[in-house]
């Protein structure tokens, strides 16, 4: 069993590594944020259809959950739009560094969807979210729509995990996820064709790098890191899950600190203020877990 949750453990960390990396094939792929998630959920919908088909899982649900299920699907396809957006309209330490303040908006939204009352410590700790921010802006100003948009992906992405952490008690992962997959190409597929001009010729004109880079994303990065999650959880406790998954911006900065040092070289200024943002967002799931265990033990 020992060695068995090690694998786990090892795993997670894994799956936390591809998440930071997300924000790596962001700036490799040279498509728009738009597009771009066009084609990652198409392929993912259609590499998790293939699972389905696979493992023989069964996918019939009432349109109530449809509905439900599609209105989250929109909600992921804002969040990565405006993600990927930050990345191109930034860099990835921004982007990431913005992502950070998910937490803050997590402590907003729980309390509104599952009707419980706000943390104190949340409250005091969303003021120290926002003063990080406000240290970045001020020392990366030119980089503004960057940190609104990260800032704005940052909160779908919350909105969207709270949704989702309701829908679980419903529908497994792999149904839940091909159905926002499916309605967010239909999404985008309506947004583009009333607002975006329609699928032109120049649209499916790929290159051979951003076909490669895109399957990794659908496949490794959405499809995969989806469906092995929630393997995971099963074994290892959703505190330590989540915490890992906090460290999903450090991972991703450093690599891009490796792999761009020209373009991902930030002043000491946007050093200090992703500290804080980070750091906040570690202690509050600390902090939770803590009350978790006494309330167990009360």
């Amino acid at each position: 069993m020992p060695n068995v949750k090690f694998k786990n453990y090892l795993h997670l960390h894994v799956l936390v590594f591809i998440a930071g990396f997300t924000a790596i094939l962001g700036e490799l792929i040279s498509i728009n944020a738009v597009n771009l998630v066009w084609y990652r959920m198409l392929m993912a919908s259609i590499l998790m259809f293939v699972y389905i088909k696979l493992a023989k899982i069964n996918i019939k649900i009432t349109l109530a959950s449809v509905i439900r299920l599609s209105i989250a699907g929109v909600i992921i396809a804002l969040h990565w739009i405006t993600f990927f957006g930050a990345i191109k309209a930034s860099n990835i330490s921004i982007t990431l560094a913005m992502f950070s303040t998910g937490a803050f908006f997590a402590s907003l939204i729980e309390p509104i969807i599952y009707k419980r009352k706000i943390i104190w410590y949340e409250i005091l700790f969303g003021l120290f979210v926002v003063l990080g921010v406000f240290v970045i802006t001020q020392s990366e100003i030119k980089y503004l729509k960057g940190i609104i948009l990260g800032v704005s992906s940052a909160f779908f992405s919350s909105l969207f995990a709270v949704l989702n952490g309701r829908f679980l008690r419903q529908h497994t992962a792999t149904v839940i996820s091909f159905y926002e997959f499916l309605s967010g190409v239909g999404f985008i597929s309506i947004y583009i064709l009333c607002c975006s001009g329609g699928f032109s010729e120049t649209f499916f004109h790929i290159s051979f790098s951003d076909l490669k880079y895109l399957f990794i994303l659908a496949s490794v990065c959405t499809a995969y890191a989806f469906i092995a999650s929630v393997y995971v959880m099963k074994v290892i406790s959703p505190y330590t899950v989540v915490l890992s998954y906090n460290l999903e911006p450090v991972y991703g900065i450093i690599m891009a600190v490796i792999l761009f040092p020209e373009k991902e070289r930030m002043t000491h200024t946007f050093y200090y203020g992703a500290l804080i943002i980070i750091g906040v967002v570690v202690l509050n799931a600390v902090l939770k877990n803590r009350r978790k265990l006494k309330r167990k033990n009360s």
